[in-house]
């Protein structure tokens, strides 16, 4: 039985009639437009096109590479650096600090909460003098190019929550992601490529990964073609691109004609937008035919690039390649591509990981901003640099002067930002003593990304769309500011 079919058979006369007036009208506008009620949107060549009126203001931003690491790193061991904790060492957290905050069931039953200081050095870099670890030295040549926050901070405790609430502004899944609203909102400079492309890379085999979910890089209750294209590292980068055995180009482009012209049909009856994108969504996997092979082919990179961003760049699926891939990807007018590193959940052996999960993106980080510079790129493209929340200073399970383990902090982590339009080698917010509380210049995720919004022209506090009876926001549906501190 087809169900719209079925619907329409069923309708009844009252039903008829409550719609009839706004069907007509529709009907009457679309003659005195000389255009067809039911005639898919032109674009102008544009496959995707922004929204009226969108960007609000001009961007510094066109574009935005938001490196994500999932499982949240330890901002005590990275970017927030507390010399005075060494004096701490296995003495209980003060009671005045934590203040009877909550905790998660992991550690909620320990008799004590004893202070686990960094075990490693930090070094005033560049001549912002940002500090940083000795895990990150890569980062450190960068240190003038990014914008430290310090003070970020998040609703949620645990890791699905946390990380739905860190890419689509709320812990209930369902919403649209922050890439699929500015594709929604900017459209796609490429009609060959994805507006938005996620690369979820390998990561140390001995790494506690927690699971990545589509809803990440979903588009919620927007049209599904503002979803993310996930490129894979391993085979096909996109399953199902690539013609079967036997089928030519051309036999696939004369298939594409009927069943556009099928869809069509089906769209002239019913007017269901979805359709329209199930067409624009075939035209593109014909497209990516073409431009993905071209996109992941490196032999037009110089060996200097190649050797920038480290051993592991010409190895699918790493996160090298995807951080060059990305590179490749918004030179060529893709808008937003997200990077999801795993692995950094480190409730235990947290020296030993950690120091794997930075070889992984180090380099390859710090490649990304050299060569996005170099090209003339970073100044109109923001870079993103965060987990989705921080780690405690105090150790889950057995402490020695070697060994200890974090659980998750939500009240405060360190994030980073360069790119277009962010204030270079600055340091934004501070925390107390021992990195558990904010104390100057706190910055609410939604407020962060009511900054990657103003980076890239659009006031957020104007960008909604209706649903379930709300005017929803990638922020949530109270007002929200961005920070004005981090703008150049």
């Amino acid at each position: 039985m087809n169900p719209a079919l079925e619907y329409h058979r069923q309708l009844t006369r009252r039903r008829f009639f409550e719609g009839a007036g706004l069907k007509v009208g529709g009907l009457a506008l679309a003659a005195m437009t000389g255009k067809s009620a039911f005639a898919a949107p032109t674009t102008g060549g544009q496959v995707m096109p922004p929204l009226s009126g969108f960007p609000h203001f001009a961007p510094k931003a066109k574009r935005l590479i938001y490196l994500h690491m999932n499982g949240a790193p330890s901002q005590l061991d990275l970017f927030d650096h507390k010399p005075q904790l060494q004096d701490y060492f296995d003495k209980d957290l003060p009671d005045s600090i934590r203040n009877n905050q909550r905790i998660t069931g992991m550690t909620s039953g320990q008799a004590r909460f004893p202070v686990a200081p960094s075990k490693f050095a930090f070094k005033p870099c560049g001549k912002s003098g940002l500090m940083m670890s000795e895990l990150v030295p890569h980062m450190h040549e960068i240190a003038d190019d990014i914008a430290m926050i310090k003070t970020v901070h998040t609703d949620a405790i645990n890791h699905d929550p946390a990380c739905t609430f860190v890419m689509t502004g709320s812990e209930v899944p369902g919403k649209p992601s922050l890439g699929s609203w500015l594709s929604y909102g900017l459209g796609s400079e490429s009609n060959d490529l994805p507006s938005f492309v996620v690369f979820t890379p390998s990561f140390p085999k001995a790494s506690q990964a927690q699971a990545l979910f589509t809803r990440m890089w979903s588009s919620g209750f927007l049209a599904s073609k503002y979803d993310g294209v996930a490129l894979r590292g391993q085979g096909d980068p996109v399953l199902y691109v690539k013609n079967p055995p036997g089928v030519t180009s051309g036999d696939r482009r004369t298939m594409l004609d009927a069943l556009n012209r099928l869809n069509q049909k089906n769209f002239e009856r019913y007017g269901d937008p979805e359709t329209q994108t199930r067409i624009s969504q075939y035209e593109m996997a014909f497209r990516m035919q073409s431009s993905v092979p071209e996109l992941t082919d490196l032999k037009g990179e110089s060996r200097a690039t190649l050797d920038m961003y480290g051993p592991e760049v010409e190895k699918p699926g790493t996160y090298a390649q995807s951080a060059i891939l990305a590179r490749r990807l918004i030179e060529r007018g893709t808008r937003v591509v997200q990077i999801l590193h795993r692995g950094w959940d480190q409730h235990g052996g947290l020296p030993k990981l950690i120091k794997g999960q930075c070889m992984d993106v180090d380099q390859p980080t710090a490649a990304l901003l050299k060569d996005l510079k170099l090209r003339g790129l970073l100044e109109d493209t923001l870079v993103v640099f965060g987990g989705e929340f921080g780690r405690t200073v105090y150790s889950q399970g057995t402490l020695t002067k070697e060994n200890y383990g974090r659980d998750h902090h939500p009240r405060n982590f360190c994030m980073w930002m360069a790119g277009g339009g962010v204030k270079a080698g600055i340091t934004h917010g501070e925390t107390d003593d021992f990195s558990y509380n904010i104390v100057e210049n706190p910055v609410h995720l939604n407020e962060l990304n009511a900054t990657i919004m103003h980076c890239m022209g659009i006031d957020n506090n104007r960008f909604s769309f209706p649903f379930q009876g709300l005017e929803q926001r990638l922020t949530g549906v109270e007002h929200v500011n961005h920070v004005n501190a981090l703008l150049a």
